[in-house]
């Protein structure tokens, strides 16, 4: 590989929480930053408007700054004022002749490629030299959407960031839901589900750790008589994070629609075994009743059927758990997913040195 080669990074900010600033972290300090000679662009952060707006000016003009010596950019986005915020990088960086990669991170077709904003995407992805995708159901999507051939498209999943420390908690009998507390993580038929079972488990209780609709959780859970069966953390990391996973016995995540639920690679990090839905790339994986138990979105009473499954078998919990923290070593581990990237990186070189007379 030539020394030469330099990737600069376009991204929300370390600070923003979320999947993109986790799974750009895992590159950052993975092998592949320094081998590329990778550089981090800052475009988003949390907050007000005008600390936005600042947040994307700076991120700008850094990047007219720097992206003259850079050979591809490789840019992060996802919902569309991501992907709005993205067109005066991809103008820029396609006016100077560099090569493109846009990694999307969506979860949703009807927010983003199929929606209002859909030619933003097409202007996107058509300029870029390669589209990333978290799964084959994106993957047949934009090509069926926009025509695109699937040598353009491919697909990167998720690395399993989690890193689990030595510390140790007791196990306790709570079933875990961890990201935002909103309709689309389906955290309400989780309650709803768990409250038909309820009676027959005194001593099991569901923990919500995420910000979002905490008040409506509570009232529902207190509705359905299983308040105090029910618990609400809050956003948590650091220590906080790795109690929440160590303490549970299984995960749960309802979804409606996802890109690559990093909820559900933490479990697996953490040996938990999982009960979910088969939306976004869970599908590419995914074998009910061996890696994990799956249920449709919006179907409450198979969901508890498949709670009541789980929590009745400490034999099952164990056989899913341990398929499916093979999966966090292997596939979707840091190590496999940079190296698919390094060749990704490897290919648009060729095409770079090719151009500009560069030898190996």
């Amino acid at each position: 590989m030539n020394s030469k080669l330099k990737v600069l990074v376009i991204a929300t900010s370390r600070k923003t929480r979320g999947g993109i600033t986790s799974v750009v972290k895992a590159y950052e300090n993975s092998p592949l930053w320094n081998k590329f000679h990778c550089k981090w662009i800052e475009t988003h952060r949390d907050g007000g408007a005008f600390t936005k707006l600042s947040y994307l000016l700076k991120g700008f003009l850094q990047f007219l700054l720097c992206v003259p010596f850079y050979d591809i950019v490789h840019i992060h986005t996802s919902e569309p004022p991501s992907a709005l915020r993205k067109v005066l990088f991809m103008a820029v960086s396609k006016l100077l002749g560099k090569k493109v990669i846009v990694h999307f991170h969506s979860f949703s077709v009807d927010t983003t490629i199929k929606s209002k904003y859909q030619n933003v995407y097409r202007y996107l992805f058509g300029k870029a030299d390669v589209v990333l995708v978290l799964s084959k159901y994106w993957q047949d999507e934009l090509c069926r959407t926009f025509g695109f051939k699937d040598n353009k498209v491919k697909v990167l999943y998720n690395p399993c960031t989690t890193e689990v420390s030595s510390k140790t908690y007791p196990k306790r009998k709570q079933i875990l839901y961890a990201g935002t507390v909103n309709a689309r993580k389906g955290y309400a038929d989780m309650i709803k589900a768990f409250a038909q079972i309820a009676d027959r488990y005194p001593d099991w209780s569901i923990v919500f750790a995420g910000n979002g609709e905490i008040e409506e959780g509570k009232a529902l859970a207190s509705r359905l008589s299983i308040a105090k069966q029910t618990v609400f953390l809050g956003w948590v990391r650091g220590e906080e994070k790795d109690k929440a996973f160590k303490e549970a016995s299984i995960f749960c995540l309802p979804s409606y629609a996802e890109g690559f639920p990093m909820g559900v690679l933490d479990a697996w990090a953490y040996g938990l075994p999982v009960i979910t839905t088969p939306v976004g790339g869970i599908p590419d994986i995914a074998i009910d009743g061996k890696n994990c138990l799956l249920f449709n979105p919006g179907d409450v009473d198979i969901l508890a059927k498949q709670m009541d499954k789980m929590m009745s078998s400490e034999e099952l919990r164990k056989l899913v758990a341990s398929e499916s923290n093979e999966l966090a070593k292997g596939i979707f581990s840091v190590e496999k997913v940079t190296e698919r990237l390094e060749n990704i990186y490897q290919d648009l070189y060729c095409g770079v040195s090719h151009v500009l007379g560069w030898e190996n």
